[in-house]
């Protein structure tokens, strides 16, 4: 089947000719059908994202499509014929090519090695070393991605791991590149720059599957959106015809306007105040969070964001400054002592840094809270009441499947977050960080995070979210702090939270200083 001369703008026709399709395709498992009679077009020089809850088949279908699991019921056609295959290496030869949210990279190794792992140059079982570089130099050209060959895998930043991953997908016959969640944990310069990228591949001739979460990237990136719940396709859309507030009703078949809850913010004494903070990434850092508010910190990866919640809770170090935390100096601060001042601090890398991913819920539950649950007595633990309070906490954040025994890591994105979230519950706290709480989770995870933010500062407590998704900071803050190469360089309050005041002073262009509730200045 022949193609037309496709385009690099999305959303554009003519529509290429079909490069693959998926005909009725189903998957049960064992008391679960996770696909139901989906079909799936996709042409060469298009952009297709797949769109959906956590549990809604998206992951089921790409590890079809990828050969690491095959189909109960349907077909799939490659230029309108049949093909079977049940292994990676069956759908890489009919030019399939998948980019999974976890890398395949080797850390130890450098670029070029692992670009070539497993079909390395040479003759006659020995290896020929001195053509890597200029191969892996060619592969990384291709995806615009200006990184030394013999760098080591461990020491790039995810944004340049991300673009070797995708030049490895790239090379032999790719036609069809799947890629799973390729901005979630990128900021939005990093974002930007890898959209420009599957656009030009596109313009190239290849054919994509992209799998994203960030509603904002879809008018940007896609030609059409197929939308899947409960294993069903449930719709099909040009772009122009997806506009958000219709993909969120098509995925949770409730209205966007549910997403962020609606309440009344009325500002209590501080809770957390930092000034004149300074560290490796920050220069005189000066916020305040009061009881019963949500404070915002926006702004570019590498601004120092992070950086702020990291450093109150004693994960970065503090070269000047003064942290206060209920009233109380907190001199040195460090986790233990952030926990008995009652601040909790939720990690950006969940999987890294929060949780233990081959134990179970319960366990990650209770993970450094099993006295706030009253589960250790004399010394001694009481598995009844660390159960006991597991079971509350997936009840009450809604975890599903509602298992605690089950191993952590064969929950979604966003059932692992709910865990991490209810380990912070257990406390009590009075001070609340988020730190990118909603990174690559669902739509209807998401909503159930901010309504926990809702609910935390209707009950008094203080909650910074610091956040890398622009929509959430805007939908959600009472106050925004917009920092710019570790300072503060804005603080905006009430009608000055607009998208715009937010993204001019992103790159530092403007500096203000508006007072806080109390009479404190940022």
């Amino acid at each position: 089947m022949t193609a037309v001369a496709p385009t690099a703008e999305p959303g554009a026709d003519p529509v290429p000719a079909a490069l693959l399709q998926v005909e009725s395709l189903g998957k049960s498992f064992p008391g679960v059908r996770a696909l139901d009679d989906v079909d799936l077009d996709v042409s060469a020089g298009e952009v297709h994202v797949l769109l959906g809850e956590n549990g809604a088949g998206k992951s089921t279908l790409i590890k079809i499509l990828a050969g690491v699991q095959k189909a109960t019921t349907g077909r799939v056609l490659v230029d309108g014929r049949d093909v079977e295959f049940d292994t990676p290496r069956q759908a890489k030869a009919l030019g399939i090519s998948t980019i999974f949210q976890e890398f395949s990279l080797v850390p130890t190794l450098t670029v070029a090695e692992n670009l070539f792992l497993g079909h390395l140059p040479g003759t006659r079982g020995l290896v020929a070393r001195h053509r890597l570089p200029a191969l892996a130099r060619e592969a990384l050209a291709r995806v615009e991605a200006d990184i030394p060959p013999g760098a080591v895998v461990a020491t790039l930043p995810r944004s340049a791991q991300q673009l070797v991953e995708i030049a490895k997908g790239l090379l032999g016959e790719a036609r069809l590149l799947i890629l799973d969640e390729p901005t979630a944990s990128l900021g939005n310069r990093e974002s930007q720059h890898l959209i420009e990228l599957v656009r030009a591949l596109a313009g190239q001739g290849l054919g994509i599957i992209y799998i994203t979460h960030r509603l904002q990237e879809i008018p940007k990136v896609a030609d059409r959106v197929t939308v899947l719940r409960d294993g069903r396709r449930i719709a099909t859309l040009p772009v122009r015809e997806a506009a958000e507030g219709r993909l969120v009703e098509l995925m949770t078949g409730r209205s966007v306007e549910d997403l962020y809850p609606t309440r009344q913010c009325t500002p209590g004494p501080a809770r957390l105040t930092v000034d004149g903070l300074t560290g490796p990434e920050l220069r005189d850092v000066s916020i305040a969070v009061h009881a019963g508010e949500i404070v915002g910190i926006a702004g570019l990866l590498g601004s120092g964001k992070s950086a702020v919640g990291r450093s109150c809770f004693g994960l970065d170090p503090m070269r000047t400054g003064h942290v206060t935390v209920s009233g109380t100096p907190f001199p040195r601060p460090s986790p233990s002592g952030a926990l008995r001042r009652g601040l909790v601090y939720y990690p950006s890398d969940r999987r890294r840094q929060g949780l233990a991913l081959n134990q179970s819920l319960t366990a990650n539950i209770t993970l450094g809270s099993l006295s706030a649950a009253g589960a250790v007595r004399w010394g001694a633990l009481n598995r009844r009441q660390e159960r006991r309070v597991a079971d509350e906490y997936v009840g009450r954040l809604s975890v599903r499947p509602s298992d605690p025994g089950r191993r952590t890591e064969l929950f979604s994105g966003g059932n692992q977050q709910k865990a991490l979230l209810a380990r912070g519950l257990i406390r009590d706290a009075a001070v609340h960080v988020f730190d990118e709480p909603t990174v690559g989770i669902d739509i209807g995870a998401k909503a159930d995070i901010y309504q926990l933010m809702a609910d935390l500062a209707e009950a008094g407590k203080a909650v910074l979210l610091i956040s890398s998704d622009l929509a959430e900071v805007l939908g959600m803050a009472d106050r925004v702090y917009v920092m710019h190469e570790g300072q503060v360089v804005a603080h905006l309050i009430g009608e000055e939270i607009t998208e715009s005041a937010v993204l001019t002073h992103f790159f530092g262009t403007s500096e203000t200083s508006t007072p806080l509730p109390g009479g404190a200045s940022a």
